[in-house]
């Protein structure tokens, strides 16, 4: 199901965008299909991004930057950071089977013991931060001037950072037990692929829309493997040599 939630989150964004450089392309016929004539150096982009992991039901908002050299038209090398905020409501059935069992058997002793009301609901929610950082080639289509397609593959590290924020004294003391520092960080790798398209506004300045989609593992002694979604848009730039024809 979560796989099925991420495609569809993704294929949706990707829709959007390709709408919106279409009916910006319209505007402009004979620009459409040219040859782009230059094609800088270097590449810089700074944007909005959407972190979205379907199996948490997490989206968090924040920012993604590129930075890139292109040794030919036809291939980038670059680095990408992205950082993003965002909450949730953890539940138990977010949780490994042997985890759930273990909470499970605490809070059925606690009401048995008449501690916790009968029918009580565990959740507690969390306020997470992702990091995401990797490195590699973009590979551009470059058939029309107005607009530049690319893809990517996706290998790079991930920090997670989530703070629990219990609201009764249940909930307190079961996250005491698991967190006793009052929050988890971990770090993981991620493998994936991606893509997206740059309106290209004039020869120095383009729109960006990218979507990336990865399989990754964090905090993997509480949670199951799962999917993760990045959605960025904003503006990118191209400058230095010309490199058409070489």
């Amino acid at each position: 199901m979560q796989f099925h939630s991420a495609v569809r989150f993704l294929t949706s964004h990707i829709g959007r965008a390709a709408g919106i450089v279409l009916v910006a392309s319209l505007f402009l016929p004979s620009y459409v299909f040219g040859q782009q004539q230059y094609v800088g150096r270097w590449d810089a982009y700074a944007g909005y991004s959407y972190i979205n992991q379907p199996s948490l039901n997490l989206g968090e908002h924040g920012t993604n930057v590129q930075v890139g050299f292109r040794p030919k038209t036809w291939v980038t090398l670059g680095f990408d950071y992205s950082i993003a905020n965002g909450q949730n409501i953890l539940e138990p059935g977010m949780l490994l089977p042997t985890v759930q069992a273990q909470l499970g058997g605490q809070l059925g002793a606690l009401i048995a013991a008449g501690k916790v009301p009968s029918g009580y609901q565990l959740a507690v929610p969390m306020s997470t931060r992702t990091q995401t950082f990797q490195a590699g080639p973009d590979i551009p289509i470059r058939h029309f001037e107005a607009v530049t397609f690319f893809i990517r593959p996706n290998l790079g590290a991930m920090q997670v950072i989530a703070t629990p924020h219990p609201l009764d004294p249940v909930a307190t003391g079961i996250v005491a037990q698991l967190l006793p520092q009052g929050k988890k960080t971990d770090w993981t790798y991620f493998y994936g692929f991606g893509g997206g398209m740059e309106y290209n506004v004039n020869k120095h300045f383009a729109l960006r829309f990218q979507a990336d989609f990865v399989h990754d593992h964090f905090f993997n002694d509480f949670l199951g493997a799962g999917n993760t979604i990045r959605f960025s848009v904003g503006p990118a730039f191209q400058f230095g040599k010309n490199i058409v024809g070489r």
